[in-house]
């Protein structure tokens, strides 16, 4: 029992905070309290007008070896717990516990002074972390080389781009192997090729360490998390597992609604599109089941021939799978003046992982030679789908089924 309790390095209880709306009436607050608590009362106080809650009532506990991915759309309150864990803002309630050194990357820049040079940043970073200049010595070239700026390591970091600034402020943070890493969706900066070493030397640290990594990546969050915590308006909605579905798919939903928007040249209009003959704006969809798309048009020009494609994007708005009457070898044609007609297709099987996803509309005049042209309809975000039934979760948007054999039998 007492190995298990040395081994948490973050520990939160009962952890909350409040902001002012309003910056005089925060200012005039902010005198009352500081009055207040050098009287030594330390009474919980409840809101008062123009306050909210920016984190409520927060506990966890992360141990070595451990990694917390922390999701929630903008204004959950991730950053500011960050910012609490870092020591740069104090809680109004409750009680943070860290043992060991931290080293935090939760600000572009965060803490480089940048009339400095990269050089003498990496020193004064060291410093704060606790360590000697012997030993910030011996690893200096580590850090210089795994950041790969060293023909800029003496230059000002104020001339920096906003990529060196991060490769530097993650070399220090990585190399320095401090006890407790927090990051705060830096590592949505900079090139492929950086993310992947990132992610490797994470995946390293983890092992003898503790890391809290805040992303709206859920690609990040899976590959090296051990446990997810989801949050919203300040309050932990879910704590689940890493190999956990239910906290990515409760994210999704919370992702909201995509915007609509229509465009075309008035020569059709989309009456009606429905799946599975629902017409909600968004409807669930189960994993393996095929499922039916209708669409219903109204022509107000003659049209020889068009086709129908809908692509299917995920919510980063990346595009992951298409249909296509054209790929399907399929001719809309001889459509009269007036026209209310009816498209309607089946697709046998949905591989798509669990999550939402939105559907973009596009029908398109063809020519003689079949080819597209004219755009007469785009529809974004006609529709939404919600895919559950998969108990197993992956970062991949799309899944496959294969028909897997081996030369092993079993008694």
């Amino acid at each position: 029992m007492k190995e298990d309790e040395d081994n948490i390095l973050v520990k939160v209880e009962g952890l909350s905070k409040k902001f002012c709306k309003d910056l005089k009436t925060s200012l005039w607050y902010g005198v009352k309290d500081l009055s207040t608590n050098l009287f030594g009362n330390q009474k919980q106080r409840q809101l008062r007008p123009k306050e909210f809650w920016a984190l409520k009532d927060i506990n966890f506990e992360l141990r070595r070896g451990e990694c917390l991915g922390l999701i929630g759309h903008n204004g959950a309150g991730k950053s500011t717990l960050l910012k609490i864990l870092n020591g740069l803002i104090k809680p109004d309630e409750g009680k943070v516990t860290i043992k060991g050194r931290v080293g935090a990357l939760i600000e572009l820049g965060a803490g480089f002074n940048p009339i400095l040079t990269g050089r003498e940043n990496i020193y004064n970073n060291g410093a704060v972390l606790g360590f000697t200049r012997a030993e910030i010595d011996a690893k200096v070239d580590a850090i210089i080389d795994f950041a790969e700026i060293r023909e800029f390591i003496d230059m000002p970091v104020q001339n920096y781009s906003s990529g060196m600034k991060v490769r530097l402020g993650f070399a220090v943070a990585a190399q320095m192997e401090p006890d407790v890493l927090i990051i705060d969706e830096v590592l949505a900066v900079g090139d492929v090729g950086f993310k992947l070493k990132c992610f490797n030397v994470l995946e390293e640290l983890i092992k003898k360490c503790a890391v809290i990594i805040v992303s709206h990546s859920m690609p990040q969050v899976t590959r090296i998390s051990t446990e997810i915590i989801l949050m919203e308006r300040g309050v932990i909605v879910m704590n689940e597992s890493a190999n956990s579905a239910k906290a990515i798919e409760e994210y999704y939903k919370l992702a909201g609604k995509s915007i609509k928007t229509e465009f075309g040249n008035g020569s059709i209009e989309i009456q009606e599109v429905a799946i599975n003959g629902e017409l909600k704006e968004v409807v669930d969809l189960e994993f393996d089941k095929s499922f039916k798309l209708g669409l219903k048009l109204r022509l107000f020009k003659p049209i020889e021939k068009l086709s129908v494609k809908v692509t299917f994007y995920d919510v980063e708005q990346k595009p992951i799978a298409q249909l296509s009457s054209i790929n399907d070898n399929i001719i809309i044609h001889n459509i009269n003046l007036d026209d209310e007609m009816s498209i309607d297709v089946e697709i046998e099987k949905l591989f798509f992982n669990v999550g939402v996803y939105s559907l973009h509309l596009v029908v398109r005049e063809l020519n003689v030679h079949n080819k597209e042209v004219d755009i007469l309809s785009l529809i974004r975000s006609v529709k939404s789908i919600n895919v559950i039934g998969n108990t197993y979760y992956s970062h991949s948007p799309c899944l496959l089924k294969g028909s897997w054999k081996n030369n092993l039998t079993s008694d």
